[in-house]
């Protein structure tokens, strides 16, 4: 199919990090894009460079979202945009599940609901969702290293699962859907990650990290792929970066975790 065959494209999460670097890659070939943030001015200077078109706006504003989504006929749509949380299911706040439910999944259910039955009409357009390994494997005591939580995970398998069914709801037509699932990368997600405070600096200064350009290619390969060809999901990591482990505890430590819960609740 390749890029000449799309004219728009609506990149969510555009201010910074992988959703920048997904503009600076569609506008370099020729689409009209639409970069969705919330920061004004990131997205200002980012027009300014790729002279793509600003849509300021927060995820959560629906009326806005419906707006856009009747503005232009988009041929790709690249679902970006997300939030992580510090925390584990013990100790989680009430607004970081309903934050991370609104911004990772509601509004990507949205978002495909407004754009996707057009392409569907026109026979024509590609979906891409960027999801996270985290939506498919277990980190165990290191979720709270990795800046993720069981609410991020949760979301983020989420949207490996309505990639997977976007694809059979699609069936027959000829509008592509993509999942890339990326590792660790250096993005602001990590806020101030290069704090010396922030436990995850030491991730993204002394480890292998991707860059958001690396995730940006990966779009891009997706995207330009000729016509007969659905690259379905494409997972990405460093190099230097497995997922996976198996663990055993003690009777030991199980009783030690379980009296420093336990301190912690009478605190």
């Amino acid at each position: 199919m390749g890029f000449s065959d799309y004219r728009t494209a609506l990149v969510t999460g555009a201010s910074s990090g992988i959703g920048a670097a997904t503009v600076r890659l569609l506008c370099a070939e020729g689409l009209e894009v639409h970069a969705l943030g919330r920061d004004h001015r990131r997205l200002a200077t980012l027009s300014g460079q790729t002279g793509c078109r600003v849509c300021a706006l927060d995820l959560n504003d629906f009326a806005a979202l419906t707006r856009l989504g009747s503005s232009a006929e988009f041929d790709v749509l690249v679902n970006n945009a997300g939030q992580s949380r510090r925390s584990n299911i013990l100790d989680t706040a009430p607004d970081d599940v309903d934050t991370l439910v609104d911004i990772n999944l509601r509004a990507v259910l949205h978002l495909m609901r407004l754009i996707v039955p057009g392409m569907a009409r026109r026979n024509h357009g590609h979906v891409v969702n960027v999801s996270s390994i985290a939506g498919h494997y277990a980190f165990g005591e290191n979720a709270t290293t990795f800046n993720s939580s069981l609410a991020y995970h949760a979301t983020k398998s989420g949207i490996h699962s309505l990639s997977q069914q976007l694809r059979i709801d699609l069936y027959g037509t000829c509008v592509r859907v993509t999942e890339i699932s990326p590792g660790r990368v250096a993005t602001r997600i990590f806020q101030n990650q290069n704090a010396a405070d922030n436990p995850d600096a030491r991730f993204v200064g002394t480890f292998e990290t991707l860059q958001s350009e690396d995730i940006a290619e990966a779009i891009a390969f997706a995207v330009g792929s000729p016509a007969r060809m659905n690259v379905a999901m494409i997972e990405v990591v460093p190099t230097l970066q497995v997922v996976g482990e198996l663990r055993f505890a003690s009777r030991c430590e199980t009783a030690q975790l379980r009296d420093m819960r336990s301190g912690a609740d009478n605190a």
